[in-house]
């Protein structure tokens, strides 16, 4: 068996797991539920349409870079074999060849101008907020989050969304061991009913007044905060922008009709001890419960619960 065949055994084996895999990210993703999966190595679900893009733009990333990985290693391979000691006794001394220089200083410039068309798209899609049908407004603090309602400042008050923890002091057994996740979920379900419990989220990312919005409305946020530089950050929604003292930034998203439900992300700015946890969660509500939410002041029920960590009044939903 020659050398020829073999490298193009190789090639069109490399081809075929290289095509795989820059579809693999893709298929986890879509299949995932809400929220992060252990094991994904691909995005979490998209449900707007600015994660659409991103998504979209991603697989053509992979797919590209695939492909430049797997005609690199077919070339290398071609090289060992066809200029190795025993077929070359007599080593070439060429040292430069042109055309060669100028194609590979060009292929890539070329590839980087294609890239930019679709790069460019995807930002300004991104970065022009369409006209909004509500805004909000979320405030970093340490360590938590601040909601308030602009058009709606008469009917539901700004609230605090803090993480559903147990105090540090309690993450061990006594004995200089650490509590587990498990555990420490485990005392979380043990708590009385008054307080506030996972009710099945995920640890880390389950807080006690999630951000409410309606479903199919262009959603305007207003960022900003009272002390270190923080991050507003969604995956599934394609958002991610720094929330920084004395500056407003602004970003949006719109999530699809039919995807109501809760959506987590975290703090994504390292901004002190408690960084990791500072969680994000939006709960997407049909436009009909969104209204009875404001009419009933920030609630689904008409009673409120105090969040004094912030100082402030959660409407938390009950």
């Amino acid at each position: 068996m020659g050398f020829s065949p073999l490298i193009k055994k190789c090639g069109l084996s490399l081809l075929g797991m290289g095509t795989a895999l820059s579809f693999a990210g893709v298929a986890l993703a879509e299949g995932n539920k809400n929220g992060p999966t252990d094991g994904n190595i691909g995005y979490q679900r998209s449900v707007t349409p600015v994660m659409d893009m991103v998504t979209s733009f991603n697989q053509g990333l992979v797919a590209l870079m695939v492909g430049i990985v797997v005609l690199v290693t077919i070339l290398l391979l071609f090289i060992m074999v066809r200029f190795r000691e025993k077929a070359n006794p007599v080593p070439s001394k060429t040292s430069h060849n042109t055309l060669l220089e100028v194609v590979w200083t060009l292929v890539p410039v070329v590839i980087l101008m294609i890239l930019a068309v679709p790069s460019m798209r995807l930002l300004y899609f991104a970065d022009v907020i369409p006209e909004a049908g509500l805004v909000v407004k979320a405030t970093g603090n340490t360590w938590n989050w601040e909601y308030s309602y602009p058009d709606y400042e008469d009917k539901v008050d700004g609230y605090v969304s803090n993480i559903i923890d147990i105090p540090h002091a309690e993450k061990n057994d006594g004995n200089g061991n650490t509590l587990t996740h498990t555990q420490i979920i485990a005392k979380l379900d043990a708590r009385p009913a008054s307080e506030p419990h996972l009710n099945g989220r995920p640890y880390l990312f389950a807080t006690d007044a999630p951000l409410v919005v309606p479903i199919d409305t262009v959603v305007k946020v207003i960022v900003t905060s009272n002390n270190n530089i923080h991050a507003f950050a969604m995956p599934q929604f394609g958002i991610k922008i720094d929330a920084v003292p004395g500056r407003i930034n602004e970003t949006w998203f719109k999530v699809k009709t039919g995807e109501e439900g809760t959506y987590y992300g975290q703090c994504s700015e390292i901004c002190g001890v408690n960084h990791a946890f500072m969680p994000i969660e939006i709960k997407v509500v049909s436009k009909a419960e969104f209204k009875r939410w404001v009419a009933n002041g920030g609630s689904f029920k008409t009673e409120y619960s105090q969040n004094t960590t912030g100082g402030t009044q959660t409407a938390a939903l009950k």
